[in-house]
């Protein structure tokens, strides 16, 4: 399970657009442009920092530029695109930033919370993507969020095997500077193990 970025289209799951990763502005852009995340707190300056730009064309209706804002400058961060458990739907990582988007209705985006994703993974067996941050595992279906976990870790997560529908890994402790096991059912995202701060209350 690789942390390092990619600018490649994920295919895990069937779709019904297609995508292509734009290296700089197109020379003619389509009529139809969006740019995330829309204007919100805090997020003014978030284009500053640079954008994955990807052309899309869902299967139905006219093709549209995505520019989505990098969340982080680190090249350690990934970026790319998925496809994702809903065939319209379309996963954009970029610089740790992860935006779901619509593609029959682009104005349609929804911009994860967790900031950053460290890392993206596709479980089609479960219909589901799995979104890792520093602290939590976030798990998105067909329908949208299915869950998140607590907080597994003070800072950082290191994803092991799922067995049996269990996705096994481990969390740092700071009280003790080592890596402490946990378990997180896939079905209802609740865990046992790990270690938090929370957890220390």
């Amino acid at each position: 399970m690789s942390n390092a970025p990619t600018r490649s289209v994920d295919t895990s799951f069937p779709c019904a657009w297609s995508a292509e990763v734009l290296t700089a502005p197109p020379l003619i852009a389509p009529a139809r442009q969006y740019t995330y995340p829309r204007q919100i707190a805090g997020e003014e300056d978030a284009l500053a920092r640079g954008a994955l730009r990807v052309l899309v064309r869902p299967a139905a209706g006219g093709g549209f530029l995505a520019t989505c804002a990098l969340g982080f400058t680190n090249p350690g961060m990934p970026s790319g695109i998925y496809t994702c458990p809903n065939p319209a739907e379309l996963c954009a990582v970029a610089g740790g930033y992860a935006y779901l988007v619509q593609t029959t209705e682009p104005e349609r985006c929804t911009h994860l919370g967790m900031r950053p994703v460290v890392q993206v993974l596709p479980l089609p067996g479960l219909s589901m993507l799995l979104f890792v941050g520093f602290h939590t595992v976030l798990a998105w279906g067909r329908e949208g969020q299915l869950w998140e976990t607590a907080r597994l870790s003070w800072e950082g997560l290191r994803l092991g095997e799922i067995v049996a529908g269990t996705l096994h890994g481990h969390g740092w402790d700071l009280m003790t500077d080592r890596e402490v096991p946990f378990t997180v059912d896939l079905a209802t995202g609740q865990h046992q193990g790990g270690s938090a701060p929370a957890a220390r209350r």
